[in-house]
């Protein structure tokens, strides 16, 4: 069995970050995972949130990710991300703006928009939730 998992994490326009981890934990669509090394073959969506790589029982690494999928093998998982940044670089002023424009949108939105609409601020308050918990230290 290996000792490390591959992770890929690929945003639209480049790939963000390859390496090995001890565990990674992604935000899936019907909650949180964690990734170790051997894990089942797996297939998920992703949710706005963050995904977290751990290096000798401890977060290195935080990424704000904005939906996708994941593919997990016995030794390697692959994120394709709608969106993705490291969560140190989310500028928080840009995130709340972000927000505040979805609420707009979605309160203004109608039948045929109001599932854009909603999908924006719920991605807006994960990118702001990330940010708050970096700025509490935790990555």
């Amino acid at each position: 069995m290996p000792d490390k998992v591959q992770l890929e994490l690929v945003a639209p326009d480049r790939l963000l970050i390859a390496e090995e981890a001890d565990m990674v934990v992604a935000p899936g669509g019907d909650g949180d995972f964690g990734i170790l090394p051997g894990h089942a073959p797996l297939l998920s969506t992703l949710r706005p949130g963050t995904m977290d790589i751990y290096q000798d029982g401890k977060i290195t690494q935080s990424f704000f990710v904005a939906g996708g999928f994941a593919e997990v093998t016995g030794e390697r998982l692959t994120l394709l991300a709608e969106e993705a940044m490291p969560v140190a670089e989310i500028d928080r002023a840009a995130a709340e703006d972000r927000l505040k424009s979805a609420r707009e949108a979605e309160a203004a939105a109608d039948e045929g928009t109001s599932k854009v609409a909603e999908a924006e601020r719920i991605t807006a308050e994960a990118m702001l939730a990330a940010a708050e918990s970096a700025g509490k230290g935790r990555t």
